[in-house]
């Protein structure tokens, strides 16, 4: 078990599910249910990575993705230096949601290692219930203003005006973040960001991909980050809506008593 105490703990070969064995796609529902995440093996070329996917979600498009709706990500060597395309960049690629800048980001993605790095490109994963219970018992104030209704403005002119932390109609709490240059913020926020940031690292957990492993996240829950890397790494992605109904983002309730009242952000 990971606490905020003993570093960057690791997902081990034993937490994936292999997609070639029996019921993987229940087991995968079933952990995606439970945790919002689930770490999968088998996935060993592009058609399986896409039947996987179509299995799991209605798949959406993305700017840059491929005709059949997965997204090459590789350094491209032209994108890295544009706001918003660092992923397409060899450098480290900081905690974020997918599509934080538009009205309804998708829930589900996929993430997929065809080619792993020569060195470095490990992938950082950190649940957004641990970040907020974190910033609830070490930093109160910050979890109620990154809680407070469009504190943070994600995206470039077409974006989105939000916050980190929504608690839902439903009373079920989502996250959505960027933190690169489409990323703008509240004065009453900005302070409040070196916290935020703390909460993150102290709680990610990576996670080293070799060919055909990857991970399936709820993007309205999970946090993801990038470490640096040298070599011909390729990854494919794919964002989507689950195919299978299943709640988004946390329950209060496992937060317990540590939830401030004053964490009111709109439905």
């Amino acid at each position: 078990m990971h606490t905020a105490t003993t570093g960057l703990a690791t997902f081990t070969e034993s937490e994936h599910i292999d997609i070639r064995a029996p019921h993987a796609v229940d087991a995968c529902v079933a952990r995606l249910h439970e945790t919002g995440l689930v770490t999968v093996a088998g996935l060993m070329d592009r058609r399986s990575v896409f039947d996987f996917a179509n299995q799991l979600m209605h798949i959406t498009p993305h700017p840059h993705s491929d005709p059949d709706g997965l997204t090459t990500i590789q350094d491209t060597g032209r994108h890295a230096h544009r706001a918003g395309l660092a992923g397409l960049g060899h450098g480290d690629l900081e905690a974020h949601t997918e599509r934080a800048g538009v009205p309804n980001p998708p829930r589900m993605m996929l993430f997929v290692c065809m080619r792993p790095a020569t060195e470095g490109g490990d992938v950082l994963l950190a649940d957004g219930h641990d970040v907020l219970a974190s910033l609830i018992a070490e930093a109160r104030e910050a979890a109620v203003m990154l809680a407070k209704a469009r504190t943070a403005y994600f995206g470039a002119g077409a974006g989105h005006p939000s916050q980190v932390f929504t608690i839902r109609g439903d009373g079920r709490i989502t996250v959505r973040l960027r933190q690169d240059g489409l990323a703008r913020w509240s004065p009453i926020v900005h302070p409040h960001l070196p916290a935020l940031r703390r909460a993150i690292a102290n709680w990610q957990r990576r996670l080293r991909l070799g060919p055909g492993q990857g991970y399936l996240l709820d993007n309205h829950r999970w946090l993801h980050a990038r470490t640096r890397f040298t070599g011909r790494r390729l990854c494919l992605r794919s964002l989507g809506e689950p195919s299978v109904p299943t709640p988004p983002g946390f329950a209060p309730d496992t937060l317990g008593a540590r939830l401030p009242t004053t964490l009111d952000a709109p439905c």
